[in-house]
């Protein structure tokens, strides 16, 4: 389920009076002297978990993106829950409950970098690190990511839940979303392009292929015949809602610009993603276009946007803390 309007512009309107976009300026050399090997380690960690897991990168990505869309790149969502400290967990949310994974590697990374420089490099710096390593570790760009952000001491499950898109978000609330987080239809876009690896579970696409709009028995018209058929087979109604299926079928574990070019064929898994194209007269149908044309262009596009993405409402400076452990506050 959706979100209405009404909860969308409650919503923006809280995070404008706080402040969208941290307003210190991170830097590409942070700890250039504090840590200077701090990206050297966490590739290491990244591709020695990689060959047993070749999701692992994917999952990585997912990290990054859930912590920045709930309060900021704060490494929110890497806390247990723990009442007492004033955390509900986001971890517990809907969109993340029984799906976010990647926990382990960010901890392998914490627990190494803390032997060689304790108390230096935050959890949510560590976030955006590992993503941008873990894009390049699966074809895709790279760029130079800022640093300096420090680590929230406080997650909410309830923001979480209202934050983070879902899979039949109309294009309005969609659009929404990202709008709050100063991240405009580009961003959408380019960003949705990380689906082109990585899995989603069947419970998020069930009531698109088998209960579309309440309609029991009904399937969302904008899926391919055929493919429709494949999702079918593969989350059969009644089953398991926690098997998977591959978000890019054409080339599930590569970051590439297939996942456009599967839009275009009205392959899209997730109906938000789909949404894109279908859409008569979205703006972001030419993007679609744009970046299934022209793989380049969406990696131009794509690391823009993160590195704008990476930068909503940062913590600098006395704000927040250095975790020692990413799963709890100090």
């Amino acid at each position: 389920m959706g979100l209405s309007s009404t909860t969308i512009s409650l919503l923006l309107l809280s995070l404008l009076m706080f402040g969208v976009l941290g307003n210190a300026q991170l830097s590409s050399d942070f700890y250039s002297k504090s840590c200077p090997n701090v990206t050297t380690i966490a590739r290491r960690l990244i591709q020695r978990a990689s060959r047993s897991d070749v999701r692992l990168t994917a999952k990585v990505m997912r990290l990054h993106f859930h912590d920045c869309f709930v309060n900021g790149c704060d490494g929110s969502v890497l806390l247990d829950a723990a009442p007492a400290d004033g955390v509900e967990g986001e971890k517990e949310a809907f969109q993340n409950a029984g799906s976010l994974d990647g926990f382990k590697v960010i901890d392998d990374i914490k627990a190494a970098l803390e032997n060689v420089c304790p108390g230096v490099v935050s959890c949510a710096d560590i976030l955006a690190i590992a993503a941008e390593i873990s894009v390049s570790l699966a074809g895709g760009p790279s760029w130079d990511v800022l640093l300096g952000r420090r680590d929230g001491r406080k997650a909410n499950r309830g923001d979480a839940v209202a934050a983070l898109p879902l899979g039949p978000d109309s294009m309005e609330i969609l659009t929404s979303k990202f709008s709050i987080h100063n991240l405009d239809t580009t961003d959408l876009v380019a960003l949705s392009g990380a689906h082109t690896f990585g899995k989603v579970q069947c419970g998020v696409i069930t009531n698109r292929l088998h209960n579309f709009s309440g309609n029991n028995g009904q399937s969302d018209p904008s899926i391919e015949p055929k493919f429709l058929r494949t999702l079918r087979r593969k989350c059969p109604q009644g089953r398991s809602l926690t098997a998977r299926v591959n978000l890019d079928p054409t080339s599930s574990d590569s970051f590439d610009n297939d996942y456009f070019k599967n839009l275009q064929n009205n392959r899209g898994v997730i109906e938000s993603d789909q949404i894109l194209f279908s859409s008569k007269g979205a703006p972001t149908v030419s993007l679609v276009n744009r970046f299934a044309k022209s793989q380049r262009k969406f990696y131009k596009a794509f690391a823009k946007s993160m590195i704008k993405m990476g930068n909503v409402r940062i913590l600098t400076g006395t704000d927040g803390e250095i975790r020692r452990d990413c799963r709890r506050v100090n």
